[in-house]
């Protein structure tokens, strides 16, 4: 593999943590005179160069003298001891009495000491004695300097390394002993194919003592998105940093390239990538490159079987490339069925993209041929669909489209389905009696891609498909078939904004095909989707909603359909537990979970466990709820269901109990969407749902991002709207800017108030926490009209609230114990407004939070605290203020941890629990961090930009972000407020 760039160097080394700690204790352990070498192994790509950067600033910065050299990629012929000239070339300044004083080191640098080069003698053996001499005099002039100060030797790319080299360099490492020398070398592990010269020298050398062996791995997927995430300065979207992490496979070169191509907007591998990727191929034997494009078209992994069929090519030259290829680790050996694996996916993508278009066909058709020789083996569709389609056989890639998509099914891979299915839906028309082909006619499929896409996630792609199937059924004739694809539309419908008047109309045209049809479960069904619309209505749908329930119980039990049956009784569930009947309700959720899973109905089973979930929660029973969420979501999963309309819901459900019950790290975990592919409103309601913890921690940057990337989502999901103002207006709040969160919460109060209306209660106290803080600024300025012009909002917010408290209707029938919570913290903040709140005020939220809403409850406690200390019971508000100091701790709610810390130095309290960590809230992004230091060192902008390679317009945009930010006017006071916020 050709060199690679030095990775990343703009941002702050990531998750090189361990590895840099082990480097910097055997630099420690050098300084103290005990000599030691680290071998640095890993991939090409994979960050070493950079890690030896940071050793390299750590070594300067401790005042230790660095000489770096580096080998070339030139075979074993050529520049000899290249490392080790390059390295003691830079003592030329500074340090030539040193080199004079060992003439053998004429060999490495005759231009420095020509009075010392000796003629070249053929004669000579590799090692004579002016060879010993000159490695004798290596070793002693890296003592002598040694003895001064500490000295570290840095060698890279060791695998290129001629043998002269290796031998100098084990030479010195087998007399390390006492010195202030550290010696580092870095090597590409998947460089060194069995026969490979260093690999014996290798062996030896983590034998002696003092060396010791570094390994660095590709970063995991987590580390790799933080990665792209950083080196992307905020330029990409998540799903497209989830995206390049996943497909660089923790190489961090990989990731750098693929960065850059999204830059020129090319989904395609970059130029430069691929050729250092096939740079590597081109060296292997003809046999061996033609096994490995043979391979490339297979995938990913592909099996001896398959190799030696569809190559042609006699047994022992297979073998011999095969050996060859596992040799240089572009193919890894897997003893499952005999299969090789490339070692990285962008190199079998390199080699794929290389072939030409009619060797690429030709090798599709005859993976295809292979396959459809074990045609009904499970697990064999997917892969025959798509090579028959590569190689233009349409009729046999329809037919093992639709079969693929039956597997999947089977599976519980509905968006694998989905992906089948409208491939198949695609080639219908290029096929000859595609009906004959697939086994069923075109309704049947766009019926099935309709069902599998809400069972996906797939929301729109549902809703195009559904109104598709709808008009064909109408065509087709026949109602009970018709009623069948229409009652599932409304399916759809229902899990979407603003569809509830269609699916109105939707269901009752599928009612009047099958109102006078006898007993069946497509009848059932209907009447049971039904009962679903008319809830979705209002409190007074709520009689006929029973009607219709009781009618699909009915014709379910007398057709024998379980799923619709239990969907009844779901809906009879929630319509009791509105009723003032609970425990009833929650004893047919229970019934209705059980006998959904045992008859395989599992959307209807999720449903029963969200709604078992809720009202657990809605009643304040948080473990119960925990508990119901979780089991929920683990049956999502089980059954391929996870990105379902109630599988989502589990989630976010799970997220939500989580944070209310003060397991953050829980939260954030459940809402990682990893490098799995997400549905759109998924995302976005998984996004929305983590930014209370985000908020709570302080990660400001962070909200506002997330919350401008999901306003083109609100009007998809009301409740996204919701919380997403909320976070943002929480966040203003603790960063200083009351004025600021009114204007969201005056957002979110316009959706709440026409769609959400309970969740009037929960911003409105939040609006009336930004009107408090704003009216004490007034009060201390004097300012009497902005004063009275807060109180008089804070009034009219709190009657909003308590319209709200009276006219909304919970689940319960009435407000539970979040409800009671959130408008007894609006009571206290209007009193707050007020400058009236008092500590009885402040109890009553703590023990309305007390249900288990850990954060809530806590930042009560803060208000609490201040409110014991201005009535004079500092005895009292100490120890609020531990308590309060401790659950904040545990959270990790930096901002509330600070205004903990701030109260208690106000009221020179002494608290047993530390008060903060700064490094979790960070308001600057690295780039911004690294402009603010340099200017606060007296850096020009033109200074600043030289020295991070950046424009000084560049360099200028950034400055007036971190001005913004501190509320700063000048870049002096934008230095002067980062220093007194422990932010430099």
């Amino acid at each position: 593999m050709q060199d690679v760039a030095r990775l990343g160097s703009g941002i702050p080394l990531v998750a090189r943590g361990a590895q840099l700690r082990q480097l910097r204790a055997a630099l420690r352990q050098a300084s103290k005179g005990a000599a030691s070498a680290v071998l640095v192994a890993g991939d090409a790509g994979v960050g070493k160069s950079r890690l030896l950067a940071e050793l390299s600033e750590l070594a300067a910065a401790e005042g230790a003298l660095m000489l770096t050299g580096r080998c070339l990629d030139v075979g074993e012929g050529g520049l000899p001891y290249l490392p080790f000239v390059e390295a003691l070339g830079l003592l030329r300044e500074g340090h030539l009495d040193a080199l004079r004083a060992h003439p053998a080191l004429a060999k490495l640098l005759p231009e420095v000491l020509p009075e010392h080069v000796v003629p070249f003698d053929p004669r000579r053996t590799e090692l004579d004695m002016s060879q010993l001499q000159m490695f004798d005099a290596v070793h002693a002039l890296l003592a002598e300097l040694a003895a001064d100060r500490t000295v570290v030797l840095a060698m890279e790319d060791l695998h290129w390394a001629d043998g002269s080299t290796r031998h100098l360099l084990s030479f010195l490492l087998s007399r390390l002993r006492a010195g202030r020398l550290l010696v580092v070398a870095t090597y590409r592990s998947d460089d060194l194919h069995r026969r490979h010269p260093l690999r014996p020298v290798l062996a030896e050398l983590v034998r002696l003592p003092a060396v010791e062996r570094l390994e660095l791995s590709p970063f995991t997927n987590t580390d790799a998105r933080t990665f792209v995430r950083r080196l992307s300065d905020g330029t990409l979207a998540e799903d497209k940093i989830a995206q390049i992490a996943e497909r660089s496979e923790g190489n961090a070169f990989f990731a750098e390239e693929l960065i850059a191509a999204c830059a020129d907007r090319d989904d395609r591998m970059p130029i430069g990538l691929a050729d250092v990727l096939l740079a590597r191929i081109e060296r292997l034997a003809q046999a061996t490159q033609q096994i490995i494009r043979v391979a490339s078209v297979s995938g990913r992994r592909v099996t001896d079987a398959r190799l030696r069929t569809v190559s042609g090519l006699p047994d022992a030259e297979i073998e011999a490339a095969l050996r060859e290829a596992v040799t240089h680790h572009v193919l890894l050996y897997k003893d499952d069925n005999h299969a090789y694996v490339f070692r990285h996916a962008l190199l079998r993508e390199a080699v794929y993209a290389d072939l030409l278009p009619g060797e690429r066909v030709r090798l599709h058709a005859g993976y295809a041929r292979f396959l459809a020789a074990k045609d009904g083996k499970r697990g064999v569709a997917a892969e025959l669909a798509h090579h028959s389609l590569e190689s233009h056989a349409l009729p046999q890639a329809l037919a093992a489209s639709v079969a693929a998509a039956r597997e999947a099914m089977e599976a519980r891979a509905p968006a694998k389905a989905l992906r089948h299915l409208e491939q198949a839906m695609k080639l219908w028309g290029a096929v000859p009696d595609p009906e004959q082909v697939s086994g069923g006619d075109e309704l049947r499929l766009v019926h099935k891609a309709m069902y599998t896409a809400g069972l996906a996630g797939e929301d729109d792609r549902a809703l195009a498909y559904g109104r598709t199937a709808v008009q064909m059924a109408e065509q087709i004739g026949d109602p009970v078939r018709s009623a069948e694809v229409q009652r599932k539309y409304v399916q759809t419908l229902l899990a979407l904004e603003g569809k509830r008047d269609k699916a109105v109309q939707v269901i009752e045209r599928a009612w009047q095909l099958v109102a006078d049809q006898p007993a069946s479960p497509t009848r059932a069904w209907v009447q049971a989707m039904r009962a679903r619309v008319a809830m979705s209505a209002d409190e007074q749908s709520y009689g006929l909603a029973r009607e219709y329930a009781e009618g699909a119980l009915a014709d379910a039990k007398a057709s024998g359909s379980t799923g619709a049956e239990m969907d009844a009784l779901i809906s009879l569930s929630v319509i009791l537990e509105r009723g003032g009947h609970p425990e009833e309700a929650v004893r047919r959720l229970h019934e209705a979970v059980d006998r959904a899973a045992a008859a395989g109905a599992h959307s209807v089973e999720l449903r029963a466990w969200f709604n078992l979930a809720v009202s657990h929660y809605e009643r304040g029973l948080l473990d119960q709820a925990l508990d119901a969420a979780a089991s929920g979501r683990g049956r999502a999963g089980a059954t391929g269901l996870e990105w379902s309309p109630y599988g989502t819901e589990l989630r976010v459900l799970n997220i939500l109990l989580h944070y209310v019950a003060g397991d953050w790290d829980a939260a954030t975990e459940a809402a990682d969407q990893g490098a799995c592919s997400v549905p759109d409103i998924a995302s976005a309601r998984l996004t929305a749902i983590s930014l209370f913890t985000l908020a709570g921690r302080g990660a400001y940057d962070t909200v506002a991002e997330l919350v401008a990337r999901l306003r083109p989502e609100w009007h998809k999901d009301w409740d996204i709207a919701v919380m997403a103002a909320a976070c943002a207006a929480d966040a203003q709040l603790w960063h200083g800017r009351p004025d600021k969160a009114l204007e969201w919460i005056d957002e979110a109060l316009s959706v709440a108030e026409r769609h959400r209306e309970l969740a009037v209660i929960r911003i409105g106290a939040l609006g009336l926490a930004a009107h408090a803080e704003l009216a004490a600024k007034a009060r201390h300025k004097k300012d009497a009209a902005t004063e009275t012009r807060h109180l008089d909002a804070g009034e009219r917010l709190l009657a909003k609230i308590r319209r709200a408290a009276t006219s909304a209707r919970p689940r319960t029938g009435e407000l539970g114990p979040e409800g009671l919570a959130w408008l007894a913290r609006a009571e206290a903040e209007a009193a707050r407004v007020r400058a009236e709140d008092t500590p009885e005020h402040w109890h009553r939220v703590v023990e309305a939070f007390g249900y288990g809403h850990t954060y809530e409850q806590t930042l009560a406690r803060l208000r609490l605290a201040a409110t014991q200390l201005t009535a004079g019971d500092k005895p009292a508000a100490e120890v609020t203020l531990s308590q309060a100091t401790e659950a904040a701790a545990a959270l990790g709610a930096t901002p509330l941890q600070d205004a903990l810390a701030a109260l208690a130095r106000r009221a020179r309290l002494n608290l047993a629990t530390p008060a903060t960590t700064r490094d979790t809230i960070d308001p600057f992004t690295p780039r911004e961090r690294a402009v603010l230091s340099l200017v606060a060192r007296g850096h020009t902008n033109r200074q600043v930009g030289a020295e991070l390679y950046i424009s000084e317009k560049t360099v200028s945009v950034h400055l007036s972000r971190v001005m913004a930010k501190l509320g700063a006017a000048s870049r002096t006071e934008a230095v002067t407020k980062a220093h007194e916020r422990a932010l430099l």
